[in-house]
């Protein structure tokens, strides 16, 4: 009876929550609905900014003249742990792929559908979907970045890893399974230290960078 008495309290207060969220992003749910409805058509044309754009806060790498065949000595792959604005309080993902190639791959965990999973996502678990979400593309919505490099064998182990996490994240909610744990998720295989998955998007990608003294190439253990 306790606990059915608990749970009459506290639904109010759960809904009371999750109706000022709706009404925080209503303004711009509409816009929101027909923007994901797009994100496939943008996808070609936004892969040509990734040969040339510079993670935040670092400067432009000097040119040099390689050698067909030649790799970079941060190595030839690469993970980017992104931050970008959105209706609420902002989207956390990946970036994942090869130096020399101008195409990306995007890994993210969002909500499934329109603004109402956002909302009922705060109070319980709503379907979800982990690839590229309106504006992943896009270097204006960028708040934050990440890049560490990675070798071959390492690059494999880990697109691996994304690919498994993709597949086995089928739920999405605002408290647990949320975006910036689906990225610390992936920090974490790559051996890099992780902050509290309760961090704002934008925060938490900053943290992470801080917590790794900024180092940009990893090398996995033989024991991963």
């Amino acid at each position: 009876m306790f606990a059915g008495f608990a749970l009459a309290v506290l639904l109010p207060c759960k809904i009371q929550s999750a109706a000022a969220n709706e009404i925080d992003i209503r303004a711009g749910s509409e816009r929101f609905i027909s923007q994901r409805r797009e994100v496939h058509k943008r996808t070609a044309d936004a892969n040509a900014l990734v040969s040339s754009e510079a993670p935040i806060e670092s400067k432009p790498a000097p040119r040099s003249v390689r050698k067909p065949g030649s790799v970079s000595a941060k190595g030839p792959y690469y993970v980017d742990f992104r931050a970008r604005t959105a209706a609420s309080w902002g989207h956390a993902f990946v970036w994942f792929g090869k130096t020399s190639e101008r195409e990306v791959e995007v890994a993210g965990l969002t909500p499934a559908g329109d603004t109402l999973a956002y909302v009922v996502g705060y109070l319980t678990w709503v379907p979800s979907e982990t690839g590229a979400s309106y504006g992943d593309l896009d270097p204006q919505y960028l708040t934050a970045s990440y890049r560490v490099y990675l070798n071959e064998p390492d690059a494999k182990r880990v697109f691996a890893y994304i690919k498994q996490l993709q597949a086995s994240s089928p739920v999405w909610n605002a408290e647990t399974s949320n975006c910036t744990a689906f990225i610390g998720s992936i920090a974490d295989f790559m051996g890099l230290k992780v902050p509290l998955r309760w961090e704002r998007p934008e925060e938490y990608v900053n943290s992470l960078k801080a917590m790794n003294g900024g180092r940009q190439i990893v090398h996995l253990s033989s024991e991963q």
